[in-house]
């Protein structure tokens, strides 16, 4: 999907993100080389794309933001600071782009969640799970669905990079541009607010 940020097709093994790590192809893009950067971009385009879907929630509109990001993060690697971890420093650039991208932030929430929390509730029925299992497992999502739309953008946001995307706090850090001890305070209570919303729909 954004294989034109980069270089040309069959990258040699050290560019390989199957086989170098981050450090690796940093080093050697941070040197020029546009097969190093294309290893990266394979390694991370999929949450770098997820991160700004969950900002703007259009999937168009994420696709041009990620391709924008990359490109600013391959010119942006001159800043980068040798030994920091790249995912954190990436998704912040991605994050960025797709706020300066976004129009409507009253749009952002309920888009996002719509998007995610359908996606989540219509997936197919997992291999090991029973039936009724699949059942209940999808009528809860649904209830999460429901309550999560009520709370605020910036409390929706946090509990879906928690727990959509997995993020760490360090990387929440990061991508929402605040202090790990911020993003944990933010959580907390944005989560005390969605179990106070639970409660309510199950009296």
């Amino acid at each position: 999907m954004y294989q034109e940020v980069g270089a040309s097709q069959g990258v040699a093994s050290i560019h390989d993100p199957a086989v170098a790590d981050d450090d690796t192809l940093v080093e050697h893009a941070r040197a020029g080389d546009a097969d190093a950067f294309a290893g990266l971009v394979l390694r991370h385009q999929e949450i770098a794309f997820r991160v700004a879907y969950l900002v703007v929630g259009d999937p168009n509109e994420a696709e041009d933001a990620t391709q924008e990001a990359f490109i600013k993060a391959f010119y942006g690697l001159r800043t980068f600071r040798q030994g920091a971890p790249f995912r954190p420093w990436l998704l912040e650039i991605v994050a960025n782009q797709a706020r300066n991208q976004h129009r409507s932030q009253r749009r952002r929430g309920a888009a996002m969640l719509r998007a995610i929390l359908t996606e989540r509730a219509t997936s197919p029925p997992s291999a090991h799970a029973s039936p009724e299992v699949d059942v209940v497992t999808r009528e809860q999502y649904q209830e999460i669905r429901r309550a999560l739309g009520r709370l605020r953008d910036d409390d929706q946001l946090v509990v879906a990079y928690r727990y959509f995307l997995d993020l760490s706090e360090s990387e929440m850090a990061s991508v929402l541009g605040c202090a790990r001890g911020t993003v944990k305070s933010r959580l907390s209570r944005a989560l005390e607010r969605l179990r106070t919303i639970l409660e309510g729909q199950d009296a």
